[in-house]
């Protein structure tokens, strides 16, 4: 295709910290952005425009595809069948694909899918009553309880051990549920990968991720593993992008067990995981995702330099107004970025933010993630 400039309208639905990014992406690119999210001013809203509504509202979503040239979103409570109905209505070419976001946004069919083309994942059984829990919980000898919908940042995932408390736990991760073995794995793996036009794919490099509490709270790039395990996640997520429809990237998160790579779960968007590359890659994710969806050229997913990212999360025991002091030590900090993602509200473990630090001429990462978590530490939220 020809690309002209001013470029086209780019409307997604949702407009979080993922919103806002996109539009901060696609503005350079001459991309105008529309945002659709209930919240009154959003935090994409100070760099989009935005359309306040119900992400499941089809007369909001409808209003969006009319204002946009292309669909696209941020979150994965978005409504598929919605929004396949207003692609046939409007004409509104919508990527990645609805029907793969209902594959995601199902834990089990997400599973079966990955499974049934042969592409690694952890061994699982549905577990949508007590008895199958209960079931899957001898069978593992222990296991993972996941939400089939709605789980995200941990939320929704509750490992059980013992058959007396799965009736509890699976009424706590919401009654339906899938069943993972519990794994005794190495260390979390994830890397971004890209469909464009023409099913054109590139996969950025592997990235170590670092979770407490299910929670992501940095990345290492590039990851702690040899080459060998490097060259398997990528190939893992090559195979990802072949069963999945729709332009766009897609975060693929993956566990790595002894040199096996394994699927853990798929985001059809841009992903925390992938944050590190707006400084450390020479196209970072977001710009990645408005180029796939737009049908333009892709670009290239080089790592520039070691990076290492560590998230912001909400210290406080309460809710509250958001206010960040400690800023001035990550400003002073050379190779060190801040991304505050203008959320008004500081929760206890919310997302608020993030910061990179990169390490241009080093082998590794492991000093930028030394100095990353420590400039983390000098961040804190007044109450």
């Amino acid at each position: 295709m020809s690309v002209t400039l001013p470029g086209p309208t780019l409307g997604v639905v949702g407009g979080g910290q993922l919103g806002r990014m996109l539009a901060e992406a696609a503005s350079p690119l001459g991309v105008d952005v529309v945002v659709l999210d209930p919240t009154p001013d959003c935090p994409a809203a100070r760099v989009a425009d935005q359309i306040e509504g119900d992400l499941d509202d089809p007369e909001a979503v409808r209003e969006l595809a009319e204002r946009a040239d292309v669909l696209t979103f941020e979150i994965e409570t978005a409504d598929p069948e919605l929004l396949a109905d207003v692609r046939a209505e409007t004409g509104t070419p919508v990527h990645p694909d609805p029907e793969t976001l209902a594959v995601t946004g199902d834990k089990l069919r997400e599973k079966e899918t990955l499974a049934g083309a042969e592409i690694p994942v952890p061994e699982f059984v549905p577990a949508g009553s007590p008895a199958a829990a209960e079931t899957a919980v001898e069978r593992f000898g222990g296991t993972m309880l996941k939400a089939r919908t709605g789980g995200y940042d941990g939320r929704g995932n509750e490992p059980v051990t013992d058959t007396a408390n799965a009736e509890q736990t699976l009424e706590t991760v919401g009654g339906d549920a899938v069943a993972e073995e519990l794994l005794d794995f190495d260390r979390e793996l994830a890397a971004i990968g890209v469909r464009g036009a023409d099913d054109e794919t590139r996969v950025f490099p592997v990235t170590e991720t670092i979770h407490h509490e299910e929670i992501l709270r940095g990345t290492v790039s590039p990851a702690r593993v040899d080459d060998a395990t490097r060259e398997r996640a990528r190939a893992v997520v090559e195979q990802v992008l072949a069963e999945l429809d729709g332009r766009g990237v897609f975060g693929v998160e993956l566990f790595d067990v002894d040199g096996e790579i394994l699927v853990n779960e798929i985001a059809p968007r841009p992903h925390n995981s992938g944050h590190w590359t707006i400084e450390g890659a020479a196209t970072s994710q977001f710009e990645q995702h408005v180029r796939a969806v737009l049908g333009w050229p892709l670009g290239p997913v080089d790592r520039i330099a070691p990076t290492a990212s560590a998230n912001v999360l909400g210290d406080v025991a309460e809710p509250g107004p958001a206010t960040l002091s400690g800023v001035d030590a990550v400003l002073s900090a050379p190779d060190a970025s801040l991304h505050w993602y203008g959320k008004r509200e500081a929760r206890p473990l919310r997302k608020m933010g993030h910061l990179t630090v990169t390490d241009p001429g080093a082998e590794d990462a492991t000093d930028a993630l030394t100095t990353a978590e420590s400039l983390r530490e000098r961040l804190t939220f007044t109450e």
